[in-house]
């Protein structure tokens, strides 16, 4: 799949998939084209080249619609409108519409039903937001940077709500973010996005044992000459020692092995993760299998 703009290609060649029932992050910097593709799954935006489909549906479909909501990164609601009006035309327009649950969410917030969306504060807006979207009891939740507003507490309290729903429903999510930190303790899969290209998709477990951080005291040729046996992905060195994040091939510690003593072995949390990729565009891109669509990636993939 692909998305072209004037000024060039939003994504290229990305083709994925993601299993029904995860909570999925999706991290990219700005401008990588984690909007674009959330919007193509929405049905806001037609993809340039390619097909996309939701639960084997096309996204412009009577069922992809009905089953999935979308909340943009701008949390467009009516501003003249009140909140208990805002829930109204959530009601109307969503067959399966879930009244207690919507207003739960805001009252949880102290937002009068009375008071104008346009008189909210940003996070409260958010959460209104948030609400018309949990409402849907959809079946594929999209959320574009959805909690960016929003203070430490509330924040926690909305991520959850959305585990409860995931737990209750098995609500497949997919998430934009730059909070690694809070991603890590939400979501079981992960979409790493950078150029418009997939570098990273999978189980965020399978994706973690596919890699080990090296490091070793010193940064001689012979100590970067021991990794070349494996795919690094980054080094660096600090003056006194030398890390590298790497996909090994074969037993890093056996006796006989690809790396001599010294070097010291550990499993990459997800920022580190994350970040050496987006560093190191060079770096072959990684999926798993159950993120491969079955011949249409040329890249490197690791059982879950």
């Amino acid at each position: 799949m692909g998305k072209k703009y004037r000024r060039g290609w939003a994504l290229r060649n990305c083709s994925f998939r993601l299993p029904a029932g995860r909570i999925c992050g999706l991290v990219g910097p700005n401008g990588a084209g984690k909007s674009t593709l959330l919007g193509i799954t929405a049905n806001l935006l037609e993809p340039t080249a390619g097909t996309l489909r939701v639960f084997g549906a096309p996204p412009e479909s009577a069922e992809a619609n009905h089953r999935t909501a979308f909340l943009a990164q701008d949390k467009p609601l009516f501003r003249r409108l009140t909140v208990e009006e805002t829930l109204r035309l959530g009601r109307e327009l969503n067959p399966g519409w879930d009244q207690a649950a919507a207003e739960d969410i805001v009252r949880a917030g102290n937002i009068p039903l009375t008071a104008k969306v346009g008189t909210l504060s940003g996070g409260q807006r958010t959460r209104v937001a948030f609400a018309v979207a949990f409402g849907k009891r959809p079946d594929l939740l999209l959320l574009d940077e959805p909690m960016s507003d929003l203070d430490p507490l509330v924040r926690r309290e909305l991520m959850g709500v959305l585990m409860a729903e995931v737990a209750e429903r098995g609500t497949t999510v997919l998430i934009s973010s730059h909070l690694l930190s809070e991603l890590e303790n939400v979501c079981d899969y992960l979409f790493v996005v950078s150029s418009g290209g997939l570098r990273l998709a999978g189980e965020v477990g399978a994706l973690r044992a596919a890699h080990s951080v090296l490091t070793v005291a010193g940064n001689d040729e012979a100590a970067r000459s021991e990794l070349s046996c494996h795919t690094v992905v980054e080094s660096h060195t600090d003056g006194y020692r030398l890390t590298a994040l790497v996909r090994p091939h074969g037993t890093l510690t056996a006796p006989g092995g690809p790396l001599a003593e010294g070097w010291e072995a550990a499993s990459p949390n997800l920022e580190e993760l994350v970040l050496a990729y987006l560093r190191s565009p060079e770096a072959p891109p990684l999926l798993t299998r159950s993120a491969q669509v079955p011949g249409a990636h040329d890249t490197t993939a690791v059982a879950a």
